[in-house]
C-alpha cells in the first residue's frame, strides 16, 4: 500500500502503533509521524502490552489478529493502564461481528484494512481530542466541585458530618467548624454554602493569619477613600461583597483582639462600618468561621473573647482528623490521584497499584487530608512510568528527607511564599496584591519578575 503525505493539521501526542507485519506498521506509523503525532512502533502484541506497562501513550492503533497476543488483549492491557485510554481496532478480516466485540470491550474505533489513511487520521484527533476535553472536564469539575458531592468518604464519620451539614445549611445561624489543620475545614464550610438557599450569591473567603492586622480590618470592613495612607480609593470589603452569601472566617482563633470587638459589632448588630467612615452599612451574610485552635483555653488567657466566641459557635462542627476514618483512604487517594493527573497531563501516571493504596491506608497522616494530597501530587509529578506503586512513595520519601528537615527558611522565602498567597487571592492582579501587602505595585513587579 503506497502511504500518502497527511496535510490538515494534527494534534500533538504519542500513539502506539501495533501490527505484527512490520509494513503495515509502518506505513500508519509514517502517515501520522507526518501528521505530527510521535509514533513508537510494535511488531507483537506482547510487546505491546509491556510497553504500556512501561510508558504513556494517548492513543493505541493495533491490530486484531496477531501471532501471539491479539488486539483484544492489547485492549484489555491499555484500558487496564488507563480506563481512558483510546484504542483503535484495525484488522483485514472486517465482518460486523468482530467490530461490535471490540466496541462492547471499549475500543474507540474499529478499521478494516486496507486502511484509509485520511480516515484513520481523522479517527486519531477525534479520539484524543475527545480524551483531553474529557479531562479538561473533569479538571473544571474538581475545581469547582461544592456541596455534599464535594466530601469524599463514606466512613460512619464522614456520614455524620453530611447529616449534619444537610440540616445545619437552611438555617442562617453562625458556624464554627473545628478541626486539626488540613482536615478540610473550607470544603466542609463550602459544602454548607452550596447545600443552602444562599447557593446562587458569592462565597467569599478570608485568612486571618494571612494578612497583618490593619489590612485584615480594611479588607474585611473596607475603608473609605484617605482612610490611610495608600488609601487612594474606596474599598467596600468582604462583608459587603458577600452580601445575600456567605463569609467563611479562616482561622478564626489568630484574630489580632482589637478586630475580634469590631467583628462581634457587626454579628450583633448586622452592619459594618468602613475605616475611616462614621457611618454604618447594614449587611446579610451567613457567617461561617473556622479554627484548629483551642478556643476555651484562649478564651481563658484572655486572646479570644468570650462574648465573640457564643456569637460565632451557635451551630458548631467537628471534622475529624484523618487517622479517625482511615477507611477513607482510598477513596481519597484515588480522588485526588484523578484530580493530580487532570492538571498534570503531561505525567505518565495513569493508575494507583493497589499495594500503593493499602500502603496509604496504613500511615498516620499528622497533616491529614492535605498531607495526603500534598504526597498524591509529588507522586504524580515525580512519576517515571504509568503505574504508581510503593517504590513511587519511597521516592517522594526519600527527596523530602534530602532536603533537609531541619533547615531554616531565608526571610526571603517567607516573604515570597507570602506574596505567592496574596497573588492567588487577588487572582494574579499585582496591583490589588501591591495593595494588601503595603508595597508599591513596581517593587511587587520587580520582586516577583524570573531572572
Amino acid at each position: 500500500m503506497a502511504s500518502r503525505r497527511l496535510t490538515s493539521a494534527a494534534l500533538s501526542g504519542r500513539i502506539l502503533v501495533v501490527d505484527d507485519h512490520p509494513a503495515m506498521a509502518a506505513v500508519v506509523s509514517e502517515a501520522l509521524s507526518d501528521a505530527g503525532w510521535t509514533c513508537e512502533v510494535e511488531t507483537g502484541g506482547q510487546a505491546a502490552t509491556a510497553a504500556l506497562r512501561d510508558r504513556a501513550f494517548d492513543l493505541v492503533i493495533t491490530d486484531l489478529r496477531m501471532a501471539d497476543v491479539d488486539g483484544f488483549d492489547v485492549l484489555a492491557a491499555a484500558r487496564d493502564t488507563d480506563p481512558d485510554l483510546p484504542v483503535i481496532i484495525m484488522t483485514a478480516f472486517g465482518g460486523i461481528d468482530s467490530a461490535i466485540e471490540a466496541m462492547r470491550r471499549g475500543a474507540h474505533h474499529y478499521v478494516t484494512k486496507p486502511v484509509r489513511l485520511e480516515e484513520l487520521r481523522l479517527h486519531v484527533e477525534r479520539a484524543v481530542a475527545e480524551r483531553r476535553l474529557r479531562r479538561e472536564h473533569r479538571a473544571l469539575h474538581a475545581a469547582s466541585r461544592g456541596g455534599l458531592d464535594a466530601l469524599v468518604g463514606s466512613s460512619p464519620a464522614m456520614r455524620a458530618l453530611a447529616d449534619l451539614i444537610t440540616r445545619v445549611a437552611p438555617s442562617p445561624a453562625p458556624v464554627l467548624i473545628r478541626g486539626e489543620s488540613g482536615t478540610g475545614k473550607e470544603l466542609v464550610a463550602r459544602a454548607l454554602h452550596a447545600a443552602g438557599p444562599r447557593r446562587d450569591r458569592p462565597f467569599v473567603a478570608v485568612n486571618c493569619t494571612a494578612l497583618p492586622e490593619t489590612l485584615l480590618e480594611s479588607e474585611l470592613f473596607g475603608h473609605v477613600r484617605g482612610a490611610f495612607t495608600g488609601a487612594t480609593t474606596a474599598r467596600a470589603g468582604l462583608f459587603v461583597e458577600a452580601a445575600g452569601g456567605t463569609l467563611f472566617l479562616d482561622e478564626i482563633g489568630d484574630m489580632p483582639p482589637a478586630l475580634q470587638a469590631k467583628l462581634l459589632r457587626v454579628v450583633q448588630l448586622g452592619e459594618v462600618r468602613p475605616v475611616g467612615s462614621d457611618d454604618g452599612q447594614s449587611v446579610d451574610v451567613r457567617l461561617v468561621s473556622a479554627t484548629h485552635r483551642d478556643l476555651e483555653e484562649r478564651m481563658r488567657s484572655g486572646a479570644f473573647r468570650e462574648d465573640l466566641y457564643y456569637r460565632l459557635d451557635v451551630v458548631p462542627v467537628v471534622v475529624p482528623p484523618l487517622r479517625e476514618r482511615s477507611e477513607d483512604i482510598p477513596a481519597l487517594a484515588a480522588h485526588f490521584f484523578a484530580q493530580s493527573c487532570a492538571r498534570n497531563p503531561h505525567s505518565p501516571a495513569r493508575r494507583l497499584a493497589p499495594e500503593l493504596v493499602a500502603a496509604l491506608a496504613r500511615e498516620s497522616w499528622p497533616g491529614n487530608v492535605r498531607e495526603l494530597e500534598n504526597h498524591i501530587e509529588r507522586m504524580v509529578v515525580v512519576a517515571t512510568g504509568p503505574r504508581l506503586g510503593v517504590e513511587a512513595l519511597d521516592r517522594v520519601r526519600t527527596a523530602a528527607a534530602s532536603g533537609g528537615g531541619d533547615r531554616v527558611r531565608t526571610l526571603r522565602e517567607v516573604q515570597d511564599e507570602h506574596i505567592a498567597q496574596v497573588l492567588a487571592r487577588c487572582g494574579g492582579n499585582k496591583t490589588r496584591a501591591a495593595e494588601l501587602l503595603g508595597v508599591d505595585p513596581s517593587t511587587l513587579h520587580r520582586r516577583t519578575r524570573r531572572d
